[in-house]
């Protein structure tokens, strides 16, 4: 299964958008563009070398969604092909910020503001980032701001 790239500092996703995403107007249903902010986030872990099932097997950590805002900005429409595009705006000792645009094309369809919290896994309390996921976030990022990027401009 195709990861995706991070190039730029910016981790991009593709996904189709197929019949059962949309409503009967064959509109992507609002709330499945969290489903694919996701889905783009679980695969930037993935191409960094530290997907989230290992987080949780080995550092016994995960990320919970603390805070989430969306703008639409255009709808998605049934056979799209999207790029969910995945930017790191912030690390801190036990939470990350990002931003994440999903794109058709050249047009922003949805921006999604997100702040994740690293918790303990086994008693949901808030805990330090592992060291190597750390280091890939801060590697992303760090990637970004010497590459010079616009976060998540263009596709």
């Amino acid at each position: 299964m195709d990861t995706g790239i991070v190039a730029g500092g910016v981790h991009r996703f593709g996904l189709r958008i197929y019949f059962e995403d949309t409503d009967a107007g064959g509109i992507v249903y609002h709330a499945n563009y969290l489903r694919y902010a996701e889905r783009g986030r679980s695969e930037a872990l993935r191409a960094l070398g530290v997907p989230h099932a290992e987080m949780i097997r080995t550092h016994g950590r995960m990320f919970v969604v603390r805070r989430a805002e969306i703008d639409y900005e255009r709808p998605a429409r049934l056979d799209d092909r999207l790029i969910v595009a995945t930017h790191v705006k912030g690390i801190a000792a036990a939470r990350v910020t990002l931003e994440q645009v999903i794109w058709r094309e050249a047009a922003a369809l949805a921006r999604v503001h997100l702040v994740l919290a690293c918790i303990d896994a086994a008693t949901g309390r808030p805990a330090r980032l592992p060291g190597p996921v750390r280091d890939a976030l801060v590697r992303m990022r760090a990637d970004e701001i010497a590459g010079g990027a616009i976060a998540v401009e263009g596709v």
